[in-house]
């Protein structure tokens, strides 16, 4: 009975959603006022993402369908009732396992303010990253689902969108997170050579330079770095161009204007790298941002 009664909780809260927003196949939230957090609804989308990673903590909700959820070389089933949960730079993918495809929500909240968030939970001075993969909670994830709702809704008051982020972000991390294990540094090469990778984004920087920057041998750093992220430093470059088309996509920018911008050759370049990284378009993803 708690069972389909969290079920049909569930059912009203996304038909609720449905019937008081304009809804179009893919839908964000972001804003100024809220820099910490970003929102998205997609509806009924059969796109599959490659393996990809935020650097944002990100929390994820099935509202129909089934999804493969694959982080680094962990595996789970992701349905409605459940939430993926993904820590900082990591590797991940979460793919339709039907081809009727899967509605879902995802939340992206900056590691700053995670951070604080913990800190209001425990004595720590740096993130503490999740142990779970998944979380499966009826109450939680229909928490969430109302949260969603409401930081997407124009006419919400951001105080209310604030504390609702706080309060779920703060059950989430008592579920997940071990405040007795907290986040370990990498190595101090593979630090620096992160923070070289997120600048600069119009150049096309070879590896040797970079290590020559470092002072390492730039297949010693190669490896560090993959093993440390998951990910090899050109396609954690990507991963941060893309980061940076969307800001500028949200900013109004012209999609020619954001590919030049974000060392892509050409806008073609950009559409399918983004398309393969987020699951949708970047004139898609323009259009939730310019009115």
């Amino acid at each position: 009975m708690l069972l389909l009664a969290a079920q049909s909780i569930v059912s009203v809260s996304v038909v609720w959603f449905l019937n008081n927003r304009k809804m179009k196949k893919e839908n964000f939230f972001k804003s100024d006022d809220l820099p910490f957090a970003e929102a998205r609804y997609s509806a009924g989308s059969t796109a599959p993402f490659k393996s990809h990673m935020h650097r944002t903590f990100s929390i994820g909700g099935i509202d129909t369908g089934e999804v493969l959820y694959t982080v680094e070389k962990r595996q789970a089933s992701l349905k409605p009732g459940s939430l993926a949960v993904i820590n900082p730079e990591t590797l991940h993918s979460c793919n339709p396992v039907t081809k009727e495809g899967r509605s879902y929500f995802m939340l992206y909240l900056d590691i700053n303010w995670c951070a604080r968030v913990q800190q209001s939970l425990w004595d720590n001075d740096l993130f503490i990253p999740a142990d779970a993969i998944r979380i499966d909670d009826w109450q939680l994830f229909h928490t969430y689902c109302r949260t969603m709702e409401k930081i997407m809704a124009p006419q919400v008051y951001l105080q209310e969108k604030e504390q609702m982020l706080f309060e779920l972000a703060s059950e989430v991390f008592t579920i997940a997170c071990n405040p007795g294990a907290p986040l370990c540094k990498s190595a101090e090469d593979t630090e620096l050579l992160r923070d070289l990778l997120q600048k600069d984004l119009q150049k096309d920087l070879p590896l040797n330079s970079l290590a020559q920057k470092l002072g390492a041998n730039p297949y010693t750093l190669l490896r560090s770095f993959k093993n440390a992220t998951g990910i090899t430093p050109h396609a954690y470059r990507m991963n941060c161009r893309i980061d940076h088309a969307k800001e500028l996509l949200r900013q109004g920018k012209d999609i020619t204007e954001t590919a030049f911008l974000t060392g892509f050759f050409d806008q073609s370049h950009l559409h399918r790298h983004f398309k393969a990284i987020t699951a949708t378009t970047p004139r898609m993803y323009r259009l939730n941002f310019v009115k």
